[in-house]
């Protein structure tokens, strides 16, 4: 029987160290490196050529999402699963448009988490329903929200709305549920939708518009 050659990203040593152990116990995987974080996880890739990465989202150096988005640019073929503690739509939406084939929590059962690689090595995609029903709720919020004509979704003005208000990317990802990578990508997009160089700018454009209390 030939093993399922697969690699391991985390930056938490008990977690990597745990998965290591659990996996190995399974006699179809095989466990080829170790990786602590998201340029380890490509280096590792070049060097092992793995069918499987188990990716962590939140790593020091390079995330997750970002190691996805090259090792899928350099090596399509090799399988990715997001194996993190975040539960946000937006990593699972980020990953995914990069090309993993799955996302789960990493409270997940060991036992699962082996079945989770074979259906992916299978040529599945493994999302778990908790993720799966968050991003239904949140394609309302992708989409371009009414009576605006600068084509902003309606997450984009929740946070135009915040930056208006004076609150740091910080204070926003932690009011809204967000990253604060995340809240940086939406920033971008509106000074970019509204031709906008700075938040003052963005606010009162937007209050011009119509689209915000004067």
């Amino acid at each position: 029987m030939e093993k399922i050659k697969v690699l391991l990203a985390d930056d938490q040593e008990l977690i990597l160290e745990s998965l290591h152990i659990v996996l190995s116990m399974e006699p179809d995987l095989e466990i080829v490196g170790l990786a602590r974080n998201g340029e380890e996880a490509i280096k590792s890739c070049e060097q092992f050529m793995p069918d499987m990465v188990l990716m962590d989202v939140n790593m020091p150096v390079m995330d997750g999402v970002a190691a996805t988005a090259r090792i899928k640019e350099r090596m399509p073929a090799t399988k990715i699963i997001m194996l993190t503690s975040y539960k946000e739509v937006e990593y699972v939406l980020a990953a995914l448009s990069h090309g993993a084939e799955g996302y789960l929590l990493k409270a997940i059962h060991p036992r699962d988490l082996a079945a989770g690689i074979r259906v992916v090595q299978a040529g599945g995609t493994l999302i778990s329903q908790e993720m799966a029903s968050k991003m239904i709720k949140n394609m309302n919020s992708t989409a371009p929200a009414k009576n605006n004509e600068f084509g902003l979704t309606a997450r984009e003005i929740e946070v135009l709305h915040k930056l208006a208000a004076g609150l740091r990317n910080q204070e926003i990802a932690e009011v809204l549920f967000l990253s604060e990578g995340t809240v940086k990508n939406y920033i971008s997009s509106i000074y970019s939708k509204l031709n906008v160089k700075g938040r003052r700018e963005a606010a009162r454009k937007a209050r011009d518009s119509g689209m915000m209390d004067r």
